[in-house]
């Protein structure tokens, strides 16, 4: 009979759980259909134009603006403002008024301008990659993959359970709090601000913005002065959807500017994330401090890919050349390292080498490439130039390319006997160079990658899992993926983030969606009537056998059996002097 009773109450559950999910169903595909149509127009761009031998960069527009132009024909598209510290806290506020009342909105409001969010992107997604890749000179197939896809599998992802990630959690009580109900409230932080780099102009900007919303928070975000033309128009197209649903167009914007416009959004937020490198990542965290405001830091990496022997190399290669020449190498999750254990070393290097020196560099808008440009040109060519020369200089061998072709473009490089020590091994190159080394055992292969300072993603190729996960578990990386590169990226139920120099804290996933929210304990009686009542002998003045009472107590709530038994028996024959006082009385 008892066992009845329980496969009962099993089925039970699972039916509930399952009218949960077909519930859950029901309404997002309501909210999906029932979604505002987003009527933003096209800026009106002309994407092709002579390449310009004039020398431009973002400050070349003079005080008070930024100058934004093509970044592989170096051909002005026109200037956009620096806002001012003063602008900055101002927008701010206006944000934070807005935000009272977005706070109090239901999930299914916030579903509701993710689907008209990702109905308009995906009815536009080319001309919105061309934006991209104009001001990044990226190609526009980096462009899909970086800007695009990731952008509608964040919003499918939070749309679709978001709701349940941010729901109250009933957390269990101890035996001293037995008639209490505990319970954990994710409760919006107000207005969430980011910095971001440029390498994604749109997807860098959009994503933390995503998530801020469907918290229940505002967002004020500063995009990179390499990449702000098009940032009125990325936020144009969130302000439509919010004032179709009624709420403050002021609830979200994205500011251009410099380091000071940069400061002002740190000391005005409630909560910052950043993308950037190590050494502003820490001018950041500095000027946080000053207000303790909580940052998440994502900085960049050094990611290494170990290319085990029993690799199965026609999977292997196109994944690595995918992941050290994605965006022409400007890649916070680029494969910088390739560890190649040292029999099947000659042949990948072979293979890499054939593929490589085939590929087509050149300006995104003058037609179809393999590899674009490098966004920060005359700012970035030189570094990279001094990692490959001081490199080769080491003892590396250089198989092609290494050389800058122009101010705008560096060839896709390939560097072999490539040794720990060397600069290129240590430093972050964010360029199109392919760095291989050689290893001969699993613990090897591991000393080398952990003797890096940097510490974001990780990529381990095997044909033997369980070796693969061994070799995994000793990486020290926020992130790895087993026979693959940066896909747990595209997988947004998945944290995002490093340790080391590549920061700290997370996005992406419920531990990032959360992350945008105070996590709130609170208690409640659990059953009405049964409330917390303190014992005569523990009310002030405090008695002289208190602490006699609260010895035994503990005893019998956390003690073994026969402590338990003795210290019960003790706490009847322990009497207060205030009940011995009124007896007297």
């Amino acid at each position: 009979m008892l066992l009845s009773y329980v496969l009962i109450a099993d089925l039970l559950v699972r039916a509930y759980t399952i009218f949960k999910w077909l519930w859950a169903c029901v309404a997002q595909t309501f909210d999906r259909y029932t979604a505002p149509t987003i009527q933003v127009p096209l800026p009106a761009v002309t994407f092709t134009a002579t390449p310009s031998a004039e020398t431009l960069n973002p400050r070349s527009a003079g005080e008070g603006k930024i100058q934004c132009y093509d970044k592989g024909t170096n051909v002005p598209i026109g200037t956009v403002k620096a806002f001012t510290p003063a602008e900055v806290r101002e927008v701010v506020e206006k944000a934070r008024r807005a935000q009272q009342v977005w706070a109090l909105t239901p999930f299914s409001t916030r579903r509701k301008l993710l689907f008209a969010l990702m109905d308009y992107i995906l009815a536009h997604q080319e001309f919105i990659c061309q934006t991209a890749c104009v001001e990044c000179g990226k190609t526009m197939m980096d462009g899909t993959l970086g800007e695009m896809l990731t952008t509608f599998e964040k919003l499918r992802w939070t749309a679709a359970h978001g709701e349940e990630v941010l729901q109250d959690e009933v957390r269990d009580v101890g035996p001293m709090t037995i008639h209490k109900r505990a319970s954990v409230s994710y409760v919006p932080f107000g207005v969430i601000g980011a910095i971001v780099s440029w390498n994604y102009p749109f997807h860098n900007i959009y994503g933390p913005m995503i998530s801020a919303l469907f918290a229940g928070n505002a967002f004020v975000g500063k995009v990179s002065e390499y990449s702000s033309y098009y940032a009125s128009y990325y936020e144009s197209i969130v302000k439509d959807g919010l004032r179709q649903l009624g709420y403050s167009s002021d609830l979200v914007s994205f500011l251009t500017g410099f380091a000071e416009t940069g400061e002002a959004v740190v000391s005005s937020v409630d909560k910052l994330i950043f993308i950037g490198s190590p050494g502003v990542g820490k001018v950041i965290m500095r000027n946080a401090a000053a207000t303790l405001t909580p940052v998440v830091l994502e900085l960049g990496g050094k990611d290494p890919a170990i290319i085990c022997e029993d690799a199965d190399l026609e999977q292997v290669i196109p994944v690595v050349m995918r992941g050290n020449f994605q965006n022409c190498g400007q890649n916070c999750v680029g494969l910088e390292r390739i560890l190649v254990q040292e029999r099947i070393h000659d042949q990948l290097v072979l293979e890499v080498t054939r593929l490589t020196r085939a590929l087509t560099q050149g300006p995104a808008s003058q037609g179809q490439y393999d590899l674009g440009a490098m966004t920060m040109g005359r700012a970035a060519i030189p570094t990279i130039q001094r990692l490959v020369d001081a490199t080769v200089k080491a003892g590396a061998t250089l198989v092609c390319g290494g050389k800058a072709a122009s101010d705008h473009f560096f060839p896709a490089t390939i560097l072999t006997n490539v040794t720990p020590d060397m600069p290129i091994a240590q430093e972050e190159v964010f360029g199109p160079v392919m760095v291989i080394m050689k290893f001969k055992t699993d613990q090897d292969a591991v000393k080398m990658v952990n003797a890096c300072a940097y510490g974001l993603g990780s990529s381990v190729f095997s044909a033997n899992i369980p070796r693969a996960h061994a070799i995994a578990d000793r990486i020290r990386t926020g992130m790895v993926n087993i026979n693959d590169f940066g896909i747990n990226y595209l997988c947004q139920s998945l944290p995002f983030g490093g340790v080391k120099i590549s920061g700290f804290d997370r996005f992406a996933g419920r531990e990032g969606l959360r992350g945008n929210c105070i996590v709130r304990a609170s208690t409640m009686d659990r059953i009405p009537g049964v409330k917390t009542t303190i014992p005569p002998i523990l009310q002030y003045p405090i008695s002289p056998a208190a602490f006699t009472f609260m010895e035994n107590v503990a005893q019998v709530m956390y003690g073994r059996l026969p402590h338990m038994i003795t210290s019960a028996t003790k706490l009847f024959a322990i009497k207060s002097d205030k009940s011995t006082d009124k007896k007297k009385a």
